[in-house]
Protein backbone atom coordinates (compact mmCIF):
# COMPACT_ATOMS: atom_id res chain seq x y z
CA UNK A 1 0.00 0.00 0.00
CA UNK A 2 1.50 3.44 -0.72
CA UNK A 3 1.76 6.03 2.14
CA UNK A 4 -0.99 8.07 0.55
CA UNK A 5 -3.60 4.88 0.07
CA UNK A 6 -2.51 4.41 3.95
CA UNK A 7 -3.42 8.25 5.03
CA UNK A 8 -6.82 8.46 3.13
CA UNK A 9 -7.95 4.92 4.69
CA UNK A 10 -6.71 6.25 8.28
CA UNK A 11 -9.05 9.25 7.43
CA UNK A 12 -11.74 7.89 5.60
CA UNK A 13 -14.38 8.68 8.00
CA UNK A 14 -13.38 12.24 8.55
CA UNK A 15 -13.13 12.85 4.96
CA UNK A 16 -16.51 11.34 4.26
CA UNK A 17 -18.09 13.61 7.58
CA UNK A 18 -16.98 16.77 5.18
CA UNK A 19 -19.26 16.24 2.70
CA UNK A 20 -22.30 15.93 5.26
CA UNK A 21 -21.21 19.01 7.40
CA UNK A 22 -23.58 21.79 6.64
CA UNK A 23 -20.89 24.69 5.62
CA UNK A 24 -20.67 22.23 2.93
CA UNK A 25 -23.77 21.85 2.46
CA UNK A 26 -24.46 25.10 2.21
CA UNK A 27 -22.14 25.35 -0.56
CA UNK A 28 -23.94 22.38 -2.31
CA UNK A 29 -27.39 24.22 -2.66
CA UNK A 30 -26.04 27.90 -2.32
CA UNK A 31 -27.95 28.67 0.62
CA UNK A 32 -24.31 29.16 2.98
CA UNK A 33 -24.78 32.70 4.85
CA UNK A 34 -22.63 34.90 3.06
CA UNK A 35 -21.37 35.91 6.65
CA UNK A 36 -20.12 32.93 7.87
CA UNK A 37 -18.35 32.49 4.07
CA UNK A 38 -17.05 35.94 4.49
CA UNK A 39 -15.55 35.08 8.01
CA UNK A 40 -14.03 31.70 6.47
CA UNK A 41 -12.88 33.32 3.81
CA UNK A 42 -11.19 36.18 5.92
CA UNK A 43 -9.60 33.66 8.38
CA UNK A 44 -8.28 31.25 5.26
CA UNK A 45 -6.04 33.95 3.42
CA UNK A 46 -4.72 33.97 6.72
CA UNK A 47 -4.51 30.39 6.93
CA UNK A 48 -2.81 30.04 3.07
CA UNK A 49 -0.34 32.80 4.33
CA UNK A 50 1.30 30.62 7.06
CA UNK A 51 0.76 27.54 4.64
CA UNK A 52 2.99 29.08 1.83
CA UNK A 53 5.53 29.78 4.85
CA UNK A 54 5.44 25.88 5.38
CA UNK A 55 6.23 25.13 1.84
CA UNK A 56 9.10 27.67 2.17
CA UNK A 57 10.62 26.17 5.31
CA UNK A 58 10.27 22.87 3.32
CA UNK A 59 12.42 24.33 0.23
CA UNK A 60 15.07 24.85 3.09
CA UNK A 61 14.87 20.85 4.40
CA UNK A 62 14.58 19.69 1.19
CA UNK A 63 17.52 16.88 0.16
CA UNK A 64 17.25 17.05 -3.73
CA UNK A 65 16.65 19.43 -5.92
CA UNK A 66 13.80 18.17 -7.71
CA UNK A 67 11.76 17.97 -4.23
CA UNK A 68 13.31 22.29 -3.24
CA UNK A 69 12.07 23.18 -6.83
CA UNK A 70 8.54 21.49 -6.24
CA UNK A 71 7.89 23.19 -2.61
CA UNK A 72 9.11 26.34 -4.01
CA UNK A 73 6.62 26.07 -7.28
CA UNK A 74 4.25 25.47 -5.16
CA UNK A 75 4.81 29.17 -2.82
CA UNK A 76 3.58 30.56 -6.22
CA UNK A 77 0.83 28.07 -6.40
CA UNK A 78 -0.52 29.69 -3.37
CA UNK A 79 0.07 33.19 -4.50
CA UNK A 80 -2.23 32.44 -6.95
CA UNK A 81 -4.74 30.96 -5.00
CA UNK A 82 -4.32 34.54 -2.53
CA UNK A 83 -5.27 36.14 -5.83
CA UNK A 84 -8.96 34.16 -6.23
CA UNK A 85 -9.27 34.80 -2.74
CA UNK A 86 -8.47 38.54 -2.95
CA UNK A 87 -11.46 38.56 -6.12
CA UNK A 88 -14.04 36.85 -3.10
CA UNK A 89 -12.99 39.43 -0.19
CA UNK A 90 -13.52 41.93 -2.45
CA UNK A 91 -16.93 40.92 -3.56
CA UNK A 92 -17.33 40.70 0.21
CA UNK A 93 -15.99 44.05 0.90
CA UNK A 94 -12.99 42.93 2.94
CA UNK A 95 -10.16 45.17 2.87
CA UNK A 96 -6.46 44.82 3.14
CA UNK A 97 -6.62 46.79 6.51
CA UNK A 98 -9.43 44.74 7.88
CA UNK A 99 -7.71 41.49 7.43
CA UNK A 100 -4.68 42.83 9.11
CA UNK A 101 -6.19 43.64 12.24
CA UNK A 102 -8.29 40.04 12.00
CA UNK A 103 -6.67 37.51 14.85
CA UNK A 104 -6.77 34.59 13.57
CA UNK A 105 -9.25 32.18 15.29
CA UNK A 106 -7.83 29.67 17.29
CA UNK A 107 -8.41 26.76 15.60
CA UNK A 108 -6.68 28.57 12.89
CA UNK A 109 -4.10 29.72 14.67
CA UNK A 110 -3.32 25.96 16.01
CA UNK A 111 -3.96 24.09 13.02
CA UNK A 112 -1.09 26.97 11.15
CA UNK A 113 1.29 26.44 14.68
CA UNK A 114 0.78 22.61 14.05
CA UNK A 115 2.02 22.59 10.58
CA UNK A 116 4.78 24.79 11.25
CA UNK A 117 5.90 22.86 14.17
CA UNK A 118 6.02 20.16 12.25
CA UNK A 119 7.88 21.54 9.15
CA UNK A 120 10.72 23.20 11.84
CA UNK A 121 11.11 19.89 13.78
CA UNK A 122 10.79 17.51 10.84
CA UNK A 123 12.06 16.65 7.35
CA UNK A 124 10.53 17.02 3.59
CA UNK A 125 8.70 13.98 4.08
CA UNK A 126 6.58 15.24 7.19
CA UNK A 127 6.15 18.43 5.60
CA UNK A 128 3.96 16.93 2.50
CA UNK A 129 2.40 15.26 4.93
CA UNK A 130 1.40 18.40 6.65
CA UNK A 131 0.14 20.15 3.86
CA UNK A 132 -0.99 17.25 1.72
CA UNK A 133 -4.51 17.23 3.47
CA UNK A 134 -5.42 20.54 2.95
CA UNK A 135 -4.70 20.56 -0.44
CA UNK A 136 -6.23 17.27 -2.12
CA UNK A 137 -9.29 17.45 0.66
CA UNK A 138 -10.50 20.85 -0.98
CA UNK A 139 -10.68 18.69 -4.77
CA UNK A 140 -11.74 16.10 -3.37
CA UNK A 141 -15.20 18.15 -1.25
CA UNK A 142 -15.12 20.34 -4.84
CA UNK A 143 -15.69 16.83 -7.01
CA UNK A 144 -18.15 15.42 -4.71
CA UNK A 145 -20.15 19.07 -4.74
CA UNK A 146 -20.20 18.40 -8.64
CA UNK A 147 -20.98 14.87 -8.82
CA UNK A 148 -24.09 15.70 -6.52
CA UNK A 149 -25.20 18.62 -7.85
CA UNK A 150 -23.21 19.48 -11.21
CA UNK A 151 -25.60 22.96 -11.22
CA UNK A 152 -23.45 23.80 -8.19
CA UNK A 153 -20.81 25.19 -10.23
CA UNK A 154 -22.87 27.25 -12.17
CA UNK A 155 -23.93 29.30 -8.76
CA UNK A 156 -23.94 33.10 -8.92
CA UNK A 157 -21.70 33.44 -6.24
CA UNK A 158 -20.27 30.08 -4.59
CA UNK A 159 -19.79 28.70 -8.15
CA UNK A 160 -16.03 30.30 -8.29
CA UNK A 161 -14.79 28.47 -5.43
CA UNK A 162 -15.87 24.86 -6.62
CA UNK A 163 -15.20 25.17 -9.71
CA UNK A 164 -11.70 26.12 -8.95
CA UNK A 165 -11.10 23.58 -6.78
CA UNK A 166 -12.76 20.61 -8.47
CA UNK A 167 -10.52 22.04 -11.77
CA UNK A 168 -8.33 19.09 -13.86
CA UNK A 169 -5.56 22.51 -13.49
CA UNK A 170 -6.24 21.56 -9.51
CA UNK A 171 -5.92 18.28 -9.59
CA UNK A 172 -2.90 18.15 -11.64
CA UNK A 173 -1.30 20.21 -9.07
CA UNK A 174 -1.94 17.65 -6.39
CA UNK A 175 -1.26 14.22 -8.29
CA UNK A 176 2.35 16.15 -8.63
CA UNK A 177 2.30 15.91 -4.32
CA UNK A 178 0.59 12.63 -4.00
CA UNK A 179 3.26 11.20 -6.41
CA UNK A 180 6.00 12.94 -4.42
CA UNK A 181 4.65 12.09 -0.97
CA UNK A 182 4.78 8.40 -2.55
CA UNK A 183 8.32 8.93 -3.49
CA UNK A 184 9.44 10.52 0.08
CA UNK A 185 7.47 7.69 1.73
CA UNK A 186 8.55 4.77 -0.50
CA UNK A 187 12.08 3.37 1.85
CA UNK A 188 10.43 4.67 5.48
CA UNK A 189 9.69 2.47 7.88
CA UNK A 190 7.20 1.34 9.62
CA UNK A 191 7.30 3.78 12.43
CA UNK A 192 8.23 6.53 9.70
CA UNK A 193 4.82 5.50 8.73
CA UNK A 194 2.90 5.45 11.37
CA UNK A 195 4.44 9.16 12.29
CA UNK A 196 3.37 10.43 9.02
CA UNK A 197 0.09 9.30 9.05
CA UNK A 198 -0.63 10.74 12.21
CA UNK A 199 0.66 14.03 11.26
CA UNK A 200 -1.96 13.81 8.32
CA UNK A 201 -4.61 12.57 10.50
CA UNK A 202 -4.07 15.70 12.42
CA UNK A 203 -4.53 17.54 9.98
CA UNK A 204 -7.24 16.37 8.37
CA UNK A 205 -8.96 16.62 11.96
CA UNK A 206 -8.28 20.51 11.85
CA UNK A 207 -9.46 20.51 8.20
CA UNK A 208 -12.77 19.73 10.06
CA UNK A 209 -12.15 22.02 12.73
CA UNK A 210 -11.68 24.63 10.44
CA UNK A 211 -14.84 23.89 8.50
CA UNK A 212 -16.91 23.94 11.70
CA UNK A 213 -15.32 27.42 12.49
CA UNK A 214 -16.31 28.68 9.74
CA UNK A 215 -19.86 27.72 10.22
CA UNK A 216 -20.11 28.90 13.59
CA UNK A 217 -17.70 32.18 13.03
CA UNK A 218 -15.85 30.71 16.30
CA UNK A 219 -13.03 33.10 17.21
Amino acid sequence: MKATERFLEATKEIWEAYNTHPFILGLLDGTLDRDKFRYYIIQDYLYLEDYAKTFAIGVAKATSLQTANLFAKYIAVMNGELDVHKGYLARLGVTREEIDRTPRALDNLSYTSYMLRIAYEGGEAEIMAAILSCAYSYEMIAKELVRRAPACADDPFYGDWIKGYASERYANDNKVLLDEMDRLAADCSEAQLRHLTEIFVACSRYEMAFWEMGWTKKP
